[in-house]
């Protein structure tokens, strides 16, 4: 490890002690629970210990609100694509009903498409559910969402690179600690 690397870690660590319980307070407010803010809030530090280093924070509390809020959008999506779902898993018929094992497997599997198409435009993605996830064809998703089928096209090459790309790049850092790193 290097000099930089343990002088970020140090100033991170100062961070967290001078403003963890204040982030942790904000997020209280506006998640519906204080294990969610404590998830939120931990994560938003080991963000902050993942980044690139050599930037200096001259206004700590906006970066920390930045990035915890990006964090609860996030998790609002991943909820928002459980609900829908399970919300077409209660529309079948009782003797199709998957098991908890394959559904928890789906909702994951949903997740991480999500997760990978996040940043692009909502059109495109949705493009891509509908094609991908309710087995639309290219002419209905086009009169559904009131777009050509050239750009219904466009926009599946679109999210197909994304999660090609996705699906080469290299797993991203994200510490873990433990009782030795402590």
């Amino acid at each position: 490890m290097s000099g930089a690397d343990i002088a970020h870690r140090d100033h991170v660590s100062q961070l967290y002690r001078t403003h963890y319980l204040w982030l942790h307070a904000r997020l209280c407010r506006y998640l519906d629970s204080s294990s969610y803010a404590e998830d939120i809030a931990a994560d938003t530090f080991a963000q902050l210990l993942s980044a690139p280093q050599g930037q200096v924070i001259r206004e700590p509390r906006a970066l920390l609100t930045t990035i915890a809020r990006r964090l609860i959008f996030q998790l609002w999506r991943r909820r928002d694509v459980e609900r829908a779902y399970l919300m077409s898993v209660q529309q079948q018929e009782p003797l199709h009903f998957p098991s908890p094992e394959t559904l928890a497997q789906a909702i994951q599997a949903l997740q991480m498409i999500d997760a990978r198409l996040d940043g692009l435009p909502d059109k495109v993605r949705e493009t891509f559910v509908l094609s991908r996830v309710n087995g639309l064809t290219y002419p209905e998703i086009a009169q559904q969402l009131g777009i050509s089928r050239r750009s219904v096209s466009d926009y599946m090459v679109r999210a197909l690179k994304r999660c090609a790309m996705h699906a080469t790049a290299q797993p991203t850092y994200r510490p873990s600690i433990t009782r030795e790193s402590a």
